[in-house]
């Protein structure tokens, strides 16, 4: 028997086409991507939960914006379902778009959108020096997921536009690595441009 996600989409046939992500996209087939915490304890062992599951935990919180939460997330704060359904409508609605398995459209859309390096800042004596360096692969993986989100929930909030709209267009327009209408494309050129101009 094949096992699809939301019994729905294949994940076997996906290959990650950016090998610097390739172990830290889980696609491994699940028919409810819900790992309970069972990653949760040590640090990097959340590249073993499938990417879908991550971007519905993402899901939970997304008016948190640093430390604190800059829009309220308490309409979906601690509510599985909630997320899950977002998440499972959304890729519903990126298949009516594109007529594209979504979950590899997702995929291609966090490998367009992953940042390949980035700004650090240090002290050396009495001046704060900037530096180019390379991003690490979880890192970029957690920044794709986390911007998506904050996003199209900025543009849904108080808006007519509803989360599973905005989350979709968000994410069709990162495939198409459009970065007039997908705000993580748009970031990923700041990002880099930043760096470029402090090697």
């Amino acid at each position: 028997m094949e096992i699809k996600i939301f019994n729905k989409w294949n994940l076997q046939d996906i290959v990650v086409n950016d090998l610097g992500l390739r172990r830290y996209i889980n696609l491994q087939p699940t028919f409810l991507p819900k790992s309970s915490g069972r990653y949760a304890k040590q640090q990097f062992h959340k590249s073993k939960m499938n990417i879908v599951e991550r971007l519905i935990t993402k899901l939970m919180v997304p008016g948190h914006r640093g430390k604190k939460h800059l829009i309220s997330s308490g309409g979906v704060v601690g509510k599985y379902q909630t997320a899950y359904k977002i998440a499972k409508k959304t890729f519903e609605r990126i298949e009516e778009i594109t007529k594209k398995n979504p979950i590899e459209v997702f995929v291609r859309a966090i490998e367009n959108a992953a940042l390949r390096e980035e700004i650090a800042a240090y002290q050396v004596g009495g001046i704060i020096v900037r530096r180019a360096v390379i991003t690490a692969p979880q890192r970029r993986i957690d920044i794709v997921l986390k911007i998506i989100v904050q996003s199209s929930y900025r543009k849904s909030f108080g808006k007519k536009e509803d989360m599973v709209t905005a989350l979709a267009n968000e994410i069709v327009a990162a495939y198409n690595n459009d970065a007039s209408k997908s705000e993580v494309i748009k970031e990923r050129q700041r990002v880099e441009r930043e760096a470029e101009g402090a090697r």
